[in-house]
C-alpha cells in the first residue's frame, strides 16, 4: 500500500506510529494515540506487518496465504483507521509491511523522520506485556540509528482513563 506524498503544512508535524494487530491492547494504543495527536496537532501512522509464510516449494499455498494475511491487514487497518478518525478527527497514513515486526518498525522509523512516537498496547496476560513490549524493554536498540520515545499503554486501563490522560 502506497501513501500520497506529505504536504508541506503536513510534512511539519510529527506521526504517532501505532502498530495494528487483532491485541486488544493495539486498540487502546490507537485510541490513546488518537487522542494525543489531536491534542498536539499531530498524525498517526498505522503499520500492519505481515509475517512471511515459510513454505519454501509450496509457492500457491504461500500466495495464497499471503493474500489472505494481506486481506486481514487491510480489514484491522481499516477498523483501526475509523477509531483513529473517530477520535483525532483526521484518517491516519495506513502501510502494511512484510517481514519480521522489529525489522519492519525499525525500517519505518528510519525511513520517515517525521515517525517521533512509538505507542504500545501492553498485554494484560499473566505471561507478560506481549512479545513486541517485551523486545524494546529487552533490546532498546532494536528501533535502530534514530531512537524515539515509546509510550506504552496498559492494557488493562479503561477508554475514560485513558481520555483523562491524553486529552
Amino acid at each position: 500500500m502506497t501513501a500520497t506524498p506529505p504536504t508541506p503544512e503536513e510534512s511539519k508535524r510529527i506521526k504517532f506510529l501505532v502498530i495494528a494487530s487483532e491485541n486488544p491492547e493495539a486498540r487502546l494504543a490507537a485510541f490513546f494515540a488518537a487522542r494525543r495527536a489531536r491534542r498536539s496537532n499531530a498524525d498517526v501512522c498505522l503499520l500492519s506487518v505481515i509475517e512471511p509464510p515459510e513454505f519454501g516449494h509450496w509457492a500457491t499455498v504461500a500466495e495464497t496465504m499471503r493474500a489472505e494475511a494481506e486481506e486481514k491487514a487491510e480489514r484491522l487497518l481499516n477498523e483501526f483507521a475509523a477509531e483513529i478518525k473517530a477520535q483525532s478527527g483526521t484518517d491516519p497514513e495506513r502501510l502494511i509491511r512484510e517481514g519480521a515486526i522489529v525489522d519492519e518498525i525499525r525500517k519505518l522509523i528510519e525511513e520517515d523522520p517525521a515517525i517521533s512516537i512509538l505507542v504500545l498496547g501492553a498485554s494484560t496476560e499473566a505471561s507478560g506485556p506481549g512479545p513486541l513490549v517485551s523486545s524494546l524493554a529487552q533490546k532498546p536498540a532494536y528501533l535502530g540509528a534514530r531512537p524515539i520515545p515509546v509510550t506504552v499503554v496498559p492494557g488493562a486501563m479503561t477508554r475514560d482513563e485513558l481520555r483523562k490522560l491524553a486529552g
